[in-house]
Order: structure tokens, then sequence, then C-alpha cells
């Protein structure tokens, strides 16, 4: 019935010749149609058989860079670009960048709130923005960069601000937080071109992020912090990790171990210790400890090398540009250790699309079961429905 939804869906909107639809136009059709199939409840949010998914917008500058830390997330099924805040219907990108409609950049995310809740969302947002900026987000000028939350419910509006004011407490930032928290009005679906961008164009989309001044900004504010969005624990996030000295290092690492995280080198696949173990627990920096990677998103790539379709703790993760071998390819390094761990690329299966491509010899495995005597004990709700 979904399928024949969305087919719906499609035709209805070729019959409006092209012009865009706006968002409660959109929910008015698939409530029709649900509704013959009992699948939307008269609040809006949809029910299947076996979840419940609620809703969430915000806005973080270019829309672009708001879908990625979003879609990492396990329990959210769908992050969508778009218009929402001003007076204009069915704007154009054109229109909105040029601040004449009042419209924001912003993501409608559709999650189940039985694996993520709205704090853990907005958790992720803050992290994403620089909240004392009332005219744009970095590079980003004009009001349609701003950033705000629109909320759907009462709830929402109280966690909003609850999250807010926690956030101007904790003194991060030395200015007044000025995000605004506003209630939800109507929301446009971007063109599609726009929609995963950073899939259809990642090295486009590298440039630009790195362009942006967005990541730098981030790292300064929040580097120390260690936090995992995916679990939604802030137990153990902040820590100090001990980097030992490249002599100690020859001694700790096993010849392929150094080669690798400290040569950039590369394992033979199918000839290393993790490319095929199905093992449940975490994947950690050989040299930090540092963690990395969860089995709960491995999978066989058919490569040889152990494939995760995201990181554990993205914080730990840094994605750089690697033009060796006569190619670009994106290059996957840990954070506090700076070890070479691997590459990632655009062909991995759902929900990111994406594979990261990682050295057995840059990891250290713990069990599931080990997870707490090690000091991973916040890692274990990962586990806990299986």
């Amino acid at each position: 019935m979904k399928n024949v939804a969305k087919a719906a869906i499609r035709n209805y909107l070729q019959g409006k010749r092209g012009k865009a639809v706006s968002s409660i136009a959109l929910f008015s059709v698939l409530g029709a149609l649900f509704a013959l199939a009992g699948g939307m409840t008269s609040t809006g949010k949809v029910s299947h058989a076996s979840e419940h998914l609620e809703r969430a917008i915000f806005a973080g500058g270019c829309f672009w860079c708001m879908e990625p830390p979003f879609e990492k997330l396990e329990g959210v099924k769908d992050v969508v670009s778009g218009y929402t805040g001003g007076h204009k219907e069915n704007p154009t990108y054109k229109e909105v960048s040029s601040d004449a409609t009042g419209h924001a950049e912003a993501v409608v995310i559709t999650y189940d709130p039985a694996k993520v809740s709205y704090e853990t969302l907005l958790d992720v947002f803050w992290r994403q923005i620089d909240p004392t900026d009332a005219d744009g987000q970095f590079v980003d000028r004009g009001s349609s960069y701003r950033s705000g939350i629109f909320y759907l419910n009462e709830e929402q509006r109280k966690l909003a601000e609850k999250s807010k004011g926690e956030l101007e407490k904790s003194g991060r930032f030395s200015k007044p937080i000025v995000t605004e928290i506003v209630p939800a009005s109507e929301f446009y679906r971007a063109e599609e071109y726009h929609q995963d961008y950073y899939k259809k164009n990642p090295i486009r989309y590298k440039y630009y992020r790195y362009g942006s001044g967005r990541d730098q900004f981030l790292k300064k504010a929040w580097e120390e912090d260690m936090t995992s969005p995916k679990t939604g624990s802030t137990e153990g996030a902040k820590k100090t990790y001990v980097i030992p000295s490249k002599e100690e290092l020859r001694k700790k690492l096993t010849e392929i171990q150094y080669e690798v995280t400290q040569k950039d080198g590369t394992e033979r696949p199918y000839q290393n210790e993790y490319w095929d173990s199905k093992e449940e627990g975490i994947y950690v920096d050989i040299v930090s400890g540092e963690p990395l990677f969860s089995s709960t998103d491995k999978y066989d790539s058919g490569t040889g090398w152990p494939s995760f379709t995201r990181p554990l703790v993205p914080e730990n993760i840094v994605e750089r540009e690697d033009r060796k071998l006569f190619l670009t390819r994106t290059e996957v390094r840990s954070r506090h250790a700076d070890s070479h761990l691997g590459h990632v690329f655009p062909d991995g299966p759902p929900p990111t699309g994406l594979r990261y491509c990682i050295n057995s010899a840059a990891m250290r495995f713990i069990p599931k079961e080990d997870l707490a005597e090690q000091g991973y004990g916040n890692f274990l709700g990962l586990f806990a429905r299986k």
C-alpha cells in the first residue's frame, strides 16, 4: 500500500505540471490514501504495523550539511531538505536564497521515537550549527540561512526551550544563543537535485563543506565532547586519549598495524582479522582506543575488508581528500590518534548509502560482554534490543 500511495502522489504531482506542492497538500494526499489502509492518524503521524513515526523540523544554514548527521542516526527513517518559515507558497531555491520569501533552508526528519528521541535529535542539531549567529551560518549569509527549531507540538516546544536553556547555561559559547524556536509552518520540499546532495555529489559537497568553515568551527566548539548521538548517552563523554610516541608505537604495534596507521598503508583483502567477523561489539582505534565503529553497522561488502555503513561516534572520524594512486578518494582517519583507517565510498547500502572500508590492522575489537569492564559501558545500549 505504501508503494501505491507513493505512485498516486507522483501522478498527482505530474498532474500539477511541474508546479511545487506544499507539505500540507502532500500530507493531505497521503492522508486520503493511507486512511483507506488505516495507515495515518488524525495528527498526521504515520503509523505502520510495527512502528510509529514522528517528524522534527530544524534549520541550520545550508540544508546539504544538515542531512548527513541525522541520516546516520539509528531510528531516523528519512530526511528531506526544503523551505519553511516564510510567506510565499511553493518557493523556489532562487527565491528563497534571495531572502525575498522569508523562508529558511530546513530539513524535516521522519523518525521512530522508540529508537531515537527528540532530545537526541536536538542534541545532534546543536552540534551542527553556530547558535550565536543571527545573520546566517558560516559562509552562507542572510535570513534564509538562519538557524531555527520549528516545533510541531507543545512537547517539542518544551524540550527545545529546555535544551536551549541548558546550552546557554553551559557556557560553551561566549555570545548569546540566538537560534529561534517557533511554531512549525508550511514546509515545502526543495528541488530534487538538493535532496541527498552529499551522496549525489560527494566531492563537490566535501569542497563546499570544508570551504564553508562549518567543520572548523564545530571542531573548536565541540572537540572535547565525546557524546555518541547514536546511543544518546553522555556517560563517559569527555575523555582524554593518550597517544604513544612513534618509538613506543613501533614496540606496541605489529608491523602491519604500524604500516597501516602510521604510513597510510593497506592490508591484503580477505587476509585480515575482521573482514568476515560477525561477533557483536565495537571497534576502537588500535593506537588511542577511541570508539570508531560498531558491529551493528557492519556488513559484507564483498571487498575483503571490514565495511561499515556509518561511524559509531562521528566526532571521532576525520575525512580528507586523498589524491594518491592517480584518483580522488576520501580518506578516513581517527581524530585523536590521527591513525589512517581506510576510505569511505558512496556505494554502500541503506540507510546511509556509504561504505566505510576500514583496515582491520587499524582497529581493536571489544566484544559486547567486555564493554563495561574495558570502560565502554555506555555503548551497551546498542545491543540491548538484540
